[in-house]
């Protein structure tokens, strides 16, 4: 596991600690607070003595390699080899891929990579395309693009199987384990794992093994299952001295005193990290140097040892402060070297272009002096004819707009003239209806007459009479009876109002033809007592009759039913 890069992200770790009592952690700041106030002077005294102690800034620098100066010399043998060898050229484009990524300039170094693997298929160097495609695959990875990182590593591992290179094969077992872990998908990180640990044992590769036996504890560490993270980073520090590699040493020390930290052991794991210390002061390692100092600080707060805590967080701070300024000084030295590349490459670029330029300006001066007549006098007739053809193409223009003129008002004129019948024969409709109207009401009223004259011979007695009586009954029943003038009045209101109905009854539910013909009278503006004799009802029944359509209409309190009728 890699140490934390702040001590405010140091001090929350502890907080959720399991082994701090419920007070602990506001007991820690105040005495944290109130230490830095009391003895920070002599604090401050012991960092500048230890600061004195190792070499400033130019050691610093020297510990840190120069990618800028790295990706000068890799061009430079590029540029001399493009030309007359394809595949070492991209041997440096793969170089220089790899130095990019390493320093985070993922773009760029994709350009490069991708360039590279272009020329490696071309040239059918299946093994350099194989180291390519596992670079790419990282590079994808770092990228949070995990499906194009598995896509690399699988056509990387098939290459390596037909090559018979096992220990291509390791690699890209690891980097697919890799993936998975960072997943979470601990099973198939397992398998993958597991697989290159198998693979570098058996042609006897330690180191590579030490780093997989590392990669194995770590996620057992992720799953807290610190016995077993304990035994791989122990396998891993075994295989790592046995090869003297010092660097990985202090990687592995970190990770065992981090893992007895975790389980409680906090003097054991002081152990490992000041062993790692001492290596770190040995060869020189900065990154490695506060990772110690870090975890040393970690645990002596675990041991109630806040003082050292504080003294080793500091150092840890400095050295993380110091490291960061010559990555920042790095990287902008890096950016201020391909930025300058990239100039250089476009002046070349342009140089030779206008080279090509000049030379075809020259060969083309010549052609052009003696084609400069002969195109004056071809454009000059050919402008001629095509005045002409305008001038001929204008004039059947304005005969085709005088044309389509004609016609537009031709169909005007003849719109005017439907809308004028379509507007004598509504009125003639109109008229039609009004006059049906007025006779029904006639005959209404003439049958309201018979029926007041039967009322007066019912009240007399004379036998005679009722020849008469029923004479006029049959009158009345055939006059009430005739549905026919309804069936007319209906159709001629239907083309006045066209689809009128239609739309009453999507607003409605279902309605009699007596309520249909109240609504086509209400509609037509007829009075109370008008729309009563055309009913032949009274005022009284007239007035139920409207609130029942009412209800049916469903119309609130209030709303008017003429009103709802005409807006329909």
């Amino acid at each position: 596991m890699r140490p934390d890069l702040t001590v405010a992200d140091i001090f929350m770790d502890y907080a959720a600690s399991q082994y701090f009592k419920k007070y602990q952690n506001y007991f820690l700041c105040v005495f944290i607070f109130l230490f830095g106030v009391l003895v920070g002077e002599s604090s401050i005294a012991q960092i500048a003595d230890a600061e004195n102690s190792r070499e400033n800034s130019e050691q610093i620098r020297n510990n840190f390699s120069r990618p800028d100066s790295v990706l000068l010399v890799l061009k430079e043998q590029y540029n001399m080899v493009v030309k007359d060898d394809q595949v070492k050229a991209a041997q440096y484009l793969h170089q220089i891929g790899k130095l990019l990524f390493s320093s985070g300039h993922y773009p760029q170094s994709l350009d490069y990579l991708l360039q590279a693997d272009n020329i490696y298929r071309k040239q059918k160097q299946i093994k350099l395309l194989a180291e390519n495609l596992g670079t790419l695959g990282e590079l994808y990875y770092r990228t949070t693009q995990t499906v194009l990182a598995r896509k690399q590593f699988d056509e990387a591992l098939l290459h390596y199987k037909n090559l018979k290179d096992e220990s291509g094969k390791a690699s890209i077992y690891g980097h697919i384990g890799h993936l998975y872990e960072k997943r979470q998908l601990y099973d198939s990180s397992f398998y993958f794992q597991r697989k290159a640990l198998q693979v570098y044992e058996q042609i006897n590769q330690k180191e590579s093994a030490a780093k997989i036996y590392e990669n194995i504890g770590s996620i057992y560490e992720d799953q807290e299952k610190y016995d077993s993270a304990y035994w791989y980073f122990n396998r891993a520090f075994v295989l790592n001295k046995e090869q003297g590699n010092e660097r990985a040493q202090i990687e592995v020390l970190n990770n065992l005193g981090d893992v007895l930290r975790k389980t409680g052991r906090y003097r054991e794991g002081l152990n490992f990290s000041m062993r790692a210390l001492a290596m770190a002061e040995k060869t020189g390692e900065y990154y490695q140097l506060s990772g110690a100092y870090n975890d040393i600080g970690k645990g002596y707060n675990f041991v109630n040892r806040n003082d050292s805590a504080f003294y080793y967080l500091s150092l840890s701070r400095r050295y993380l402060n110091d490291i960061y300024s010559e990555e920042s000084n790095k990287q902008l030295a890096l950016l201020q070297t391909l930025y300058e590349i990239e100039k250089k490459d476009k002046e070349i670029e342009g140089l030779t272009l206008a080279r090509k330029t000049d030379l075809l300006i020259s060969i083309a001066t010549g052609i052009v002096v003696v084609l400069v007549i002969l195109i004056a006098g071809l454009i000059i007739s050919r402008q001629r004819l095509k005045i002409k053809n305008e001038q001929k193409l204008h004039e059947q223009n304005k005969q085709v707009y005088r044309t389509q003129n004609q016609l537009m008002e031709a169909e005007l004129e003849n719109k005017k003239l439907q809308e004028e019948n379509l507007r004598q024969e509504l009125e003639i409709k109109t008229k039609v209806l009004s006059s049906y109207t007025l006779h029904v009401i006639r005959k209404n009223q003439q049958l309201e007459d018979l029926q007041s004259q039967l009322d007066a011979l019912a009240k007399d007695d004379k036998r005679d009479q009722k020849k008469q009586i029923r004479q006029l009954s049959e009158q009345i029943g055939a006059g009430l009876s005739d549905d026919q003038h309804w069936e007319e009045f209906r159709g001629i209101f239907e083309q006045v109002h066209q689809s009128f109905f239609d739309r009453l009854q999507q607003q409605s539910g279902p309605l009699t033809s007596n309520d249909l013909r109240l609504i086509a009278l209400i509609k037509m503006n007829h009075t109370s007592a008008d729309i009563s004799t055309l009913l032949g009802v009274s005022t009284d029944s007239l007035r139920v009759m409207r609130h029942r359509l009412r209800k049916k209409l469903n119309l609130a309190q209030g709303e008017n039913l003429s009103n709802f009728i005409q807006s329909v």
